[in-house]
């Protein structure tokens, strides 16, 4: 059996690679598969029913159950999904193995930044960053993987397929020491959650921060090929380079970050992303934007991590649960953001819709206030 609390990290690590390079998969390959503008808002609509799904009841689950063994059973979907996809040409077929896609995804989100809280409880803010890391290699891996070095989608889903199934095994062997959590049932955590108005606020704070990020990451190149009049491969870049300062911020601002003073550093971030995503989207300037995309990238980076860090911290006999609710606000970022934005562009300008971004910021900021104001002095309880 495994117990290494070293090698069950690195598994969680790997996992969420993956999850990385699932939630990117639609986008990186749907030139090559031939799909159409609608089917791939289909695919991905498919995909977040399975994730919203599954990320509430593997939370909870999570709380009450080994956590390896929900993650066998999730590595196992997700793998299974990986490899089938597409290995039918049929539309219907592939929208239900993205429909399993989003529940092996919406496994790993549930299950495993709570795993990390329970192994590394102290250092919560470093590891969960670290985790979100990952995710965010795992998306950029696939896009180069892909787009730039133009190889075979296929035998990048077998060889991804493969590894997933190998970390089932290792999850299947996995055995964490048993940690005290509450045993109410799920609709009465659900019940402590509604009465604490902190906690709903910063749910949509999250939402606001996922809708920034999933917003970037879809405008982005096609805002830097048509407004700013960038080349094909230097419009991509931009987002390679957005994506880069994502992910070296997870990495640096983790091992900075103290969990005292978590929603600190979280509304520190937003202040700083406003300027960042205002020139950004508003100020021309030439290829110094793709330093600022980095520096967007950054600010934006460490916000939902640290947003889990604090609201696990806080509810550590719960921790499932409350994690798996407040992930909810990743499909749902990734929805309400764009839609609004395809809303105000087409009736006005692409340009016109950016405003979306630094409007997001400036109003989780302000809720982030609140929230401070609501839990008063329970930010030291949760270290």
């Amino acid at each position: 059996m495994i117990k290494s609390a070293k090698l069950i990290t690195a598994s969680s690590f790997l996992a969420m690679f993956f999850m990385g390079v699932g939630s990117a998969i639609i986008g990186a390959a749907s030139r090559d598969i031939g799909l159409t503008a609608a089917q791939i808002g289909l695919l991905i609509a498919a995909q977040n029913v399975g994730f919203i799904f599954s990320v509430t009841i593997s939370g909870a689950r999570a709380d009450t159950h080994p956590k390896p063994k929900i993650l066998l059973i999730g590595s196992i979907i997700l793998g299974i999904s990986f490899l089938a996809f597409y290995r039918i040409p049929s539309f219907g077929v592939n929208l239900a193995i993205m429909l399993l896609c989003g529940i092996g995804l919406g496994t790993y989100e549930g299950v495993l930044d709570a795993m990390l809280l329970d192994l590394h409880e102290k250092r919560a803010g470093l590891f969960i960053n670290i985790n979100h890391f990952f995710v965010t290699i795992g998306a950029l891996a696939i896009s180069l993987y892909l787009i730039f070095l133009r190889l075979n989608w296929r035998a990048s889903m077998v060889q991804s397929g493969i590894v997933i199934l190998a970390l089932a095994v290792v999850f299947g062997l996995t055995t964490l020491r048993p940690v005290p959590r509450m045993q109410a049932s799920y609709g009465e955590k659900m019940r402590i959650l509604a009465n604490e108005k902190g906690i709903l606020v910063l749910f949509i704070v999250a939402v606001l921060v996922v809708g920034v990020e999933a917003g970037s990451v879809g405008i982005l190149p096609t805002f830097l090929a048509e407004v700013r009049g960038f080349g094909d491969s230097a419009a991509k870049l931009g987002l390679v380079a957005f994506l880069a300062g994502v992910a070296a911020g997870r990495l640096v601002i983790g091992f900075i970050v103290k969990l005292k003073a978590v929603l600190r550093y979280v509304a520190v971030l937003l202040a700083l992303g406003l300027p960042c995503f205002t020139v950004l989207y508003f100020v021309d300037l030439g290829h110094w934007t793709y330093l600022v995309a980095f520096l967007a990238g950054t600010t934006l980076s460490a916000l939902l991590p640290l947003i889990l860090t604090f609201a696990g911290a806080l509810y550590k006999e719960m921790a499932g649960t409350v994690l798996g609710t407040i992930k909810v606000a990743i499909p749902l970022g990734g929805i309400i953001t764009p839609f609004s934005m395809a809303l105000i562009a087409g009736s006005i300008s692409i340009q016109a819709s950016l405003i979306v971004f630094p409007l997001s910021l400036l109003a989780g900021f302000l809720l982030l206030l609140q929230v401070m104001r609501l839990m008063g002095g329970r930010e030291s309880n949760a270290s």
